[in-house]
């Protein structure tokens, strides 16, 4: 059945949430509560995981003010169409994701809670959400969380939206009690058994592969090496080297000239930022290898660089002295599925 006509699609969407709710399509918690979601997969090396973290509404503050942290530089990005659909529904529709310093975060998650749904993903990921009612328990969660700053792994963007409508709600109600105050959050603890980091390689455009290799040759070391293959990435790992690869195929090893990066984070992204600095060249991100090798085959792209992850240990090391790293340093996988849970703000 129709729902709107009036081609909005902010608005339609809007309808369309209202009428999910009318229809018992989407049930309002009775109680306040958080949610546990879990995924189940095998990661990368072949390592059976079961990570865990808690959905619930995290404080938004003021940038620069403490308490939740950004752990990379943004991109401008256009924020209007996040903002337009939130002004609409008035609602957090999907969840920022956020990591914790609390030691033992992951053990007061552990416990199974009541399963309100499950799904595997076209990729094998199981993803399961489950309901804490339990006062106490709830409390310790809360009690954990608020102890440490939070920093943001996915979704500055969003954050700076729900910035934004919170100060447009606190204009608008001349209140600075409602909903909008909130954003709703997933937080897991920041350890190495509870995160999946994978890099996100460069694209470059603007710039000839020939000339980009000669802006590199300064700061690395640059030997030929085999296409890009299934063991690529972990011979990067051993040698400590980044992958340049030709729009042919053709490929080099790029290996940091250690003194050349004197100061510098010890980051590939800060490595290829530094070297490039005074360069023009444009870039672009991808994840994945073979989506990488797609886009230099289909795209404006002249050259890609396949970049390492970054540690676990270095994002800590972030948080605690609160550093920035350079734009899309970090991809943190699995994804979270949206839908499984929703926020109203109810501002009106």
């Amino acid at each position: 059945m129709p729902i709107s006509a009036s081609g909005n699609a902010y608005e339609h969407a809007a309808l369309v949430l209202n009428q999910w709710i009318g229809e018992g399509v989407l049930v309002r918690d009775a109680t306040p509560s958080y949610t546990l979601y879990r995924m189940q997969f095998t990661d990368s090396t072949g390592k059976p995981r079961n990570v865990v973290g808690v959905i619930g509404a995290l404080e938004v503050v003021d940038e620069g003010a403490g308490g939740v942290l950004p752990h990379e530089r943004t991109t401008p990005k256009a924020k209007t169409d996040r903002l337009e659909l939130t002004r609409a529904t008035d609602a957090n529709l999907s969840p920022v994701w956020g990591l914790s310093l609390a030691a033992g975060l992951s053990d007061l998650l552990t416990e199974p809670a009541e399963l309100l749904g499950q799904l595997t993903d076209d990729l094998g990921v199981v993803h399961s959400v489950e309901r804490v009612t339990d006062r106490e328990r709830i409390d310790q969660i809360s009690a954990a969380v608020t102890a440490h700053p939070v920093v943001i792994a996915d979704g500055h963007h969003r954050y700076a939206i729900s910035r934004t409508y919170r100060d447009e709600v606190r204009i608008r109600t001349n209140s600075k009690t409602t909903g909008a105050e909130l954003t709703m959050t997933y937080i897991n603890e920041l350890i190495d058994e509870q995160l999946s980091v994978a890099a996100i390689h460069r694209l470059y455009e603007g710039i000839s592969y020939k000339e980009l290799a000669s802006a590199l040759s300064p700061f690395f070391i640059i030997n030929d090496a085999d296409p890009v293959g299934p063991t690529t990435l972990s011979h990067m790992n051993e040698r400590g080297s980044l992958c340049l690869i030709a729009k042919t195929g053709r490929t080099h090893w790029l290996t940091p000239i250690t003194e050349k990066f004197a100061g510098v984070r010890n980051l590939d992204s800060a490595y290829l930022e530094h070297a490039l600095s005074t360069v023009n060249h444009e870039v672009r991100y991808q994840h994945g290898v073979t989506e990488v090798q797609h886009e230099l085959q289909t795209s404006n792209a002249t050259a890609a660089i396949l970049i390492r992850p970054v540690s676990v240990a270095e994002i800590q090391r972030t948080a605690n002295e609160g550093l920035l790293m350079p734009p899309k340093s970090t991809f943190f996988s699995p994804k979270l599925r949206t839908g499984f849970v929703l926020r109203e703000m109810k501002t009106r």
